[in-house]
């Protein structure tokens, strides 16, 4: 019998139902572990500071251009996988992740941070998101919300993880060690993930599936997209709320510690956003294919922003814990929701392309966040007004996609 959630060859084969449950497996474990690794960075960032007494900007800088990276490099990666598929580009990319956090223990000078995490780090990046979410978003075109999410609880469960595990390393030995054996680590595992992976039957406009057959994927192509202001607001919104979460996610350990908490109990609150943002990233999933993920997006802009002003007051160690529960909730629905969205509005005949543009602007938006919170806390020593920042990003965010209307679909 068919299964009615895949797009699969003619056959609708029970190999193809297993190929799609596979591909969310290792979506699942690339997503974990490339994010895990990320989140590490506001470990690894109190370090620098004690190692080599570098600025908080200079240190924000290098996860700013490794974001920017990432967003460059990933428009190229969703072209390449509309046209060739996962397989290829994952392997190269875990090549690059893995490689460039070995590397990391051999820093010495700021350009070396910039150049490694900067750069290759930031390519390593650079397909966790375009590459699995937009292969599964082709496979599952009626549960794109629940397996995008499946996906993302990845994420959350790397957010969670990864983090205190680099903490206990950096305690155990020391930083440049942790960096060797996460690195080592990553490589294995993001490189045997990516030989699961596979092109969906229809992965382009006349496409061959895997009974030989020619389908027609519905949707925009890239050129078009690019000519329909519609997609210009979801990157501009995509932008502002990406400063907002990159900004939390690196500045949020060294702001707690400022405030009197212990490094290790800062740290935790990575794992509290990570482990707190599976319940976001489940239950938005499920939600956006019954209320679409416009709706979804503005509910996420709406608990961000409130969390954004409580963050604003809270100076015990309650108070911030409070936050990354309220702020996790967000922050996993909004890594959840992007992805069907832009299948919802522009189809998924160049999905990857598209999105990719998307993703691209959230790493402007990333990049520009962190370096600003680091420079305005270097001026004023607070990050009150970078905090305030951000409550009105995501105030501006939620206007933006609020314009699109209940009936964006451009493919309708």
């Amino acid at each position: 019998m068919k299964d009615p959630h895949f797009r699969t060859s003619g056959s609708g084969s029970p190999s193809d139902h297993r190929a799609g449950y596979t591909i969310v497996a290792a979506s699942f474990l690339i997503q974990g572990v490339a994010i895990g690794g990320m989140f590490a960075y506001g470990v690894l960032f109190a370090e620098f500071i004690t190692t080599f007494g570098w600025s908080r900007a200079t240190i924000a800088g290098a996860i700013s251009m490794a974001t920017l990276t990432m967003g460059i490099a990933g428009v190229l990666a969703g072209r390449l996988n509309d046209r060739f598929g996962p397989r290829g580009v994952l392997t190269v990319s875990a090549i690059f992740y893995g490689g460039g956090y070995m590397l990391m223990s051999m820093l010495s000078e700021p350009w070396h941070l910039y150049l490694i995490w900067g750069l290759l780090v930031g390519i390593g990046l650079s397909t966790h998101d375009v590459i699995t979410l937009s292969t599964v978003a082709r496979w599952f075109p009626k549960r794109r919300g629940l397996m995008s999410a499946i996906i993302k609880i990845g994420t959350g469960c790397g957010q969670m993880i990864v983090p205190v595990c680099v903490a206990l390393l950096v305690a155990a030995y020391d930083w440049r060690i942790a960096c060797r054996i996460f690195g080592a680590v990553a490589f294995v595992i993001l490189f045997v993930a990516a030989q699961f992976m596979r092109r969906d039957p229809g992965a382009g406009k006349g496409a061959a599936t895997t009974s030989g057959e020619r389908v027609e994927v519905p949707g925009l192509t890239y050129r078009v997209a690019l000519r329909s202001p519609t997609m210009w607001l979801v990157c501009a919104a995509q932008a502002m709320v990406i400063a907002c979460l990159g900004t939390v996610t690196v500045h949020i350990v060294p702001h707690a510690i400022d405030l009197g908490l212990s490094r290790a109990t800062a740290a935790s609150l990575l794992a509290v956003i990570g482990g707190i943002s599976l319940l976001g990233r489940l239950t938005v999933g499920a939600t956006i294919d019954r209320i679409g993920g416009r709706r979804a997006l503005l509910t996420c802009y709406c608990l961000l922003f409130a969390a954004l002003v409580w963050l604003q007051f809270a100076d015990v160690p309650w108070m911030l814990f409070a936050f990354a529960a309220a702020y996790g909730i967000a922050h996993g629905g909004f890594f959840t929701a992007i992805s069907p969205t832009v299948a919802e509005l522009f189809g998924t005949r160049a999905h990857g392309a598209i999105f990719g543009t998307v993703l691209f602007f959230g790493s402007l938006g990333s990049a520009i966040g962190p370096l600003g919170a680091g420079a305005s806390f270097d001026l004023l020593a607070t990050y009150r007004f970078a905090f305030g920042a951000l409550c009105v990003l995501a105030a501006t965010g939620f206007i933006l996609i609020s314009r699109l209307g209940s009936g964006s679909n451009l493919t309708k």
